[in-house]
């Protein structure tokens, strides 16, 4: 029989697209699966997986309450914790994050969950260089509240025997985060980088969605760490370039070295922070993830960015 799957944060960026993944899936049918969302209005269209097929459960709790948490895995086989909160409020970002996946992973050890997978991210690296770095072999070291918070959610989940999935840049349909703050840059640059060969780490969210959703369901012993991303890095200026052309963006300005662009965004400590991030590798390699759980990796950057750019035309304008 087909397991039982809890998905937290089905309405967000990344729950989505595993919603949508589990859709696909010939695995796992709609009633055995159930989602977690802290507001059901945001659940996604059709109310769950496959064409127009609602999900058998969708229950409301919120990570900040953990008595909302009470009996949501209850029956259930495999949690794949999709759920996370980014923004300014560092309280809540601490409770959500760490404490709400605290609560999340004893209840699942409660209710006998064999597996939970967790979507964090590779930022709980901290700011790099990295090269080819596989899991396992770098030290933590988050900067932000948001990636320390992360990175204390991961040690819930490892130390219950769970799987932690690391994606660095995610980019496709909802991002709301770094294809708009590259866009941002360019803006604030009018001009795109040249000579800029540091090697960044990208996934479309839609592969992303099968790899949690692959790890879910795998038979192998996944429990630890693994690199998300896809095979190829990107370097930093053909990352810019390829933006600027397939957004339609316009840049007026002569492309500029890095220590130009660091000149012209003077005085604006937050553009410097991501031109600094940008400007240094932030390659993460595959530690055979993908093979192991016969998930795509999905096309590389260029083609992702082409079959995401009507939205983020859209949403840039907006």
């Amino acid at each position: 029989m087909s397991p039982r799957i809890l998905v937290t944060g089905a309405g967000g960026f990344i729950g989505g697209h595993v919603v949508a993944a589990l859709g696909e899936s010939q695995d796992v049918p709609p009633s055995r699966i159930r989602l977690l969302l802290r507001d059901p209005g945001k659940l996604p269209p059709g109310g769950g997986p496959g064409a127009g097929a609602p999900a058998a459960d969708v229950v409301r709790a919120d990570l900040a309450d953990p008595a909302s948490l009470r009996g949501i895995c209850d029956g259930i086989d495999v949690v794949l914790h999709c759920a996370s909160h980014i923004g300014d409020d560092d309280h809540r970002t601490e409770t959500v994050n760490d404490h709400g996946t605290r609560a999340l992973v004893e209840e699942a050890t409660r209710a006998g969950a064999s597996r939970v997978v967790y979507v964090s991210t590779a930022a709980v690296y901290g700011r790099g260089p990295f090269t080819a770095a596989l899991p396992g072999r770098l030290p933590l070291a988050p900067v932000s509240p948001t990636s320390r918070s992360r990175a204390a959610a991961e040690r819930h989940v490892l130390d219950a025997g769970g799987v932690v999935l690391r994606p660095h840049l995610v980019l496709g349909t909802g991002d709301r985060w770094v294809v708009p703050g590259l866009v941002r840059l360019l803006g604030l640059l009018s001009a795109g980088l040249k000579g800029c060969t540091a090697r960044h780490s990208m996934v479309d969210v839609r592969a992303l969605g099968r790899a949690v959703v692959a790890a879910g369901l795998s038979d192998r012993d996944l429990a630890g760490v693994h690199h998300v991303n896809h095979p190829d890095p990107v370097d930093c200026s053909e990352l810019l370039d390829t933006l600027a052309h397939r957004l339609g963006l316009r840049l007026p300005g002569a492309p500029l070295d890095i220590d130009e662009a660091r000149t012209r965004l003077a005085g604006q400590p937050r553009a410097l922070h991501h031109l600094g991030m940008l400007a240094v590798d932030h390659w993460f390699a595959d530690d055979g993830f993908w093979g192991g759980v016969g998930a795509d990796p999905g096309a590389g950057y260029a083609r992702s960015l082409a079959e995401h750019a009507l939205w983020y035309r859209q949403f840039v304008g907006r």
